[in-house]
């Protein structure tokens, strides 16, 4: 079955440059037809693309969206026809609205074995605000419409016009997967895996909880996650059980005899009142209470560059304190000080873990637990 794609986005977006990494990056092994239509121009850096071997429809007799009964459902069944592609990538006028692309691919897919396999929206960062007042309903319908919204030249726009390009986007389309980080830091098969599988972070660790939850309690559960660790930490080693960060708590200066944790300076009894297993610091009885009833989650994107030191603090409160309430489990990738690195983490009640990974196609945090001080959260975590 053929895939389709389609990449929109206003004239001078940077729908090429995205393209022209997809097919030199990530589908190059792939069958691929690209159909351009640009609004009153001649196909646009069509001799790259035939330099790169792929087939390409230029319709340049007018905008898309004018056309769609007739030429281009037409021009797009002969294509599929003809060279039974691999994938199709559709780049429609920069004034087009993205539904009516889209109608027209499902219209093709009524009679001939094609999937509509993405719709991604490339968005000028600095230049959201502007197209959304100017183009009103065509650049919602672009925005409202995407799976994936790629907000491009951030390397080069104000931080403050990037956060507002996204919240512009959040009001827009709620779900969509949102790319902050520079294109150029990204591969192609990311950006590929990015648009084809939207962003579940927050609903794996929701179903991973849930099902932790769900099943027998009489087991030896510590409601983590999946995750089962020893809490019954050597203090006297100086080991905080944190997933691999081992921490002088000697500083700190408390006395573990009375059930300190040596977590950063919070004195807390970890001995939890729980009707299961080892407790999971959540404040509910599971016995009487649904998943659902019991988790609350808190996520935050576009998360700023961060150092490992400071990350580590929050994380150490997450984790062994209760300044962000009850924390069941979080998980995030935030881009570190320097240019390129990043920062992955996953926390479990008295355990997380930081290592360093790929970059990711912005930065964000997930936090589910019950009781979430989000305000605080937001200042942790945010600008």
């Amino acid at each position: 079955m053929t895939k389709i794609d389609i990449i929109s986005g206003f004239l001078g977006a940077g729908k090429t440059t995205f393209i022209k990494k997809l097919l030199q990056e990530a589908v190059s092994g792939e069958q691929v037809i690209l159909i351009e239509n640009e609004f009153g121009e001649i196909g646009i850096d069509g001799g790259f693309l035939k330099d790169s071997g792929v087939e390409i429809r230029e319709m340049n007799s007018g905008c898309i969206c004018c056309s769609l009964v007739g030429d281009f459902g037409q021009s797009l069944k002969e294509v599929l026809t003809t060279y039974h592609p691999d994938r199709i990538i559709i780049e429609p006028s920069g004034v087009g609205k993205l539904s009516d692309v889209m109608k027209a691919v499902k219209d093709v897919a009524a009679e001939i074995q094609v999937t509509l396999n993405s719709a991604v929206t490339i968005v000028d960062a600095q230049k959201c605000k502007m197209y959304r007042k100017n183009f009103g309903e065509f650049f919602n319908n672009q925005i409202e419409n995407a799976g994936t919204v790629v907000l491009s030249r951030t390397d080069i726009a104000p931080a403050d016009k990037v956060d507002l390009a996204v919240e512009i986007i959040r009001e827009l389309n709620p779900k969509a997967a949102v790319v902050t980080t520079p294109c150029d830091e990204l591969t192609g098969k990311q950006l590929l895996e990015i648009i084809e599988k939207p962003d579940t972070m927050e609903e794996d660790l929701l179903k991973e909880l849930k099902e932790h939850h769900d099943h027998d309690h009489d087991d030896d559960g510590c409601g983590c996650g999946g995750h089962h660790h020893d809490h019954d930490h050597d203090h006297e080693e100086g080991s905080c059980g944190c997933g691999g960060h081992h921490h002088d708590h000697d500083h700190y200066d408390h006395d573990h005899e009375e059930g300190s944790c040596g977590c950063g300076g919070h004195h807390h009894d970890h001995d939890h009142d729980h009707d299961h297993g080892e407790g999971c610091s959540c404040g509910h009885d599971h016995d009487h209470h649904h998943a659902d009833e019991v988790f609350t989650s808190w996520g935050l994107e576009n998360v700023s560059a961060m150092s490992k030191e400071t990350l580590d603090r929050i994380l150490d409160e997450l984790a062994y304190g209760d300044g962000f309430g009850d924390v069941l489990r979080a998980k995030g990738m935030i881009p570190g000080m320097d240019k390129g690195t990043w920062l992955y983490f996953d926390l479990v009640p008295e355990q997380y873990e930081i290592r360093d990974g790929i970059p990711e196609y912005t930065g964000k945090v997930c936090v589910i637990g019950a009781n979430l001080k989000e305000e605080e959260l937001k200042l942790a975590f945010g600008k």
